[in-house]
């Protein structure tokens, strides 16, 4: 994971969890998290918070990507959200493990253009860098994402920052959407922004601006309203 030096190189490149988040409008689709369709277009405001920690991230078996694929994959979503001083990042929240799974289902849609893109990486970091993405140090893996996010890496498909904005985009799913759907696990992404979860009821102390809501740890799938549509445990431990 970086460390501080890499996580203020990546600021200067424009990957920094802060930039990220503004353009990616995080906050305003936690709440709504049924699904792998979030709105991108609330404005954050970042809350101050201590961090829980986080248990390190779980191996499981690939549903739909290759071990090659899955190594790209979850190197480049622990760039996008790093860990730093605010708390776990992408990594611990397996991000990656939720596009695989959803490029299974909902994203289904999108498999080819992360079988093409996830090859394109590699390929523009062999030949930008001199070495396959996972085996890059941190700040040249930001470089290349960098190339991307400005439409200046070669090789792609379509266009590298189309590509880009389809990783930081899902990566942003795993990361803060409902663990149900096998990402944000243990809340970590719930955590990093302060939001507590569905509250069925709202009392008094609640709506008090001074007070922190008190995290319930809870998937809304595990309040029995909320019906399980096609399948998945990923809040569970």
């Amino acid at each position: 994971m970086p460390n501080g030096t890499d996580d203020q190189q990546s600021a200067s490149r424009g990957l920094s969890r802060r930039n990220l988040f503004k353009r990616a409008g995080v906050v305003g689709v936690v709440a709504a998290t049924s699904g792998a369709t979030l709105a991108l277009n609330t404005p954050v405001t970042a809350q101050a918070q201590t961090p829980a920690p986080a248990a390190p991230p779980t191996l499981e078996a690939l549903e739909t990507l290759t071990a090659a694929e899955s190594d790209i994959l979850e190197a480049i979503v622990a760039r996008l959200i790093p860990t730093d001083e605010n708390g776990p990042g992408a990594a611990e929240a397996r991000a990656a493990h939720y596009i695989d799974r959803a490029l299974a289902g909902p994203l289904s849609s999108s498999r080819r253009a992360y079988a093409a893109g996830l090859a394109a990486i590699d390929a523009y970091a062999q030949s930008a860098k001199g070495a396959p993405f996972t085996k890059l140090a941190a700040q040249d893996q930001d470089a290349v994402l960098s190339d991307m996010e400005k439409n200046v890496a070669k090789g792609f498909a379509l266009t590298s920052s189309a590509f880009f904005n389809l990783l930081r985009a899902h990566t942003i799913q795993g990361m803060f959407g409902d663990p149900y759907y096998g990402g944000n696990a243990n809340f970590v992404g719930w955590d990093l922004i302060g939001y507590p979860g569905i509250r069925l009821t709202v009392t008094e102390d609640d709506q008090r601006m001074s007070v922190k809501p008190t995290p319930n740890r809870r998937s809304a799938y595990d309040f029995e309203m909320f019906a399980k549509k096609g399948g998945g445990d990923g809040h569970k431990p």
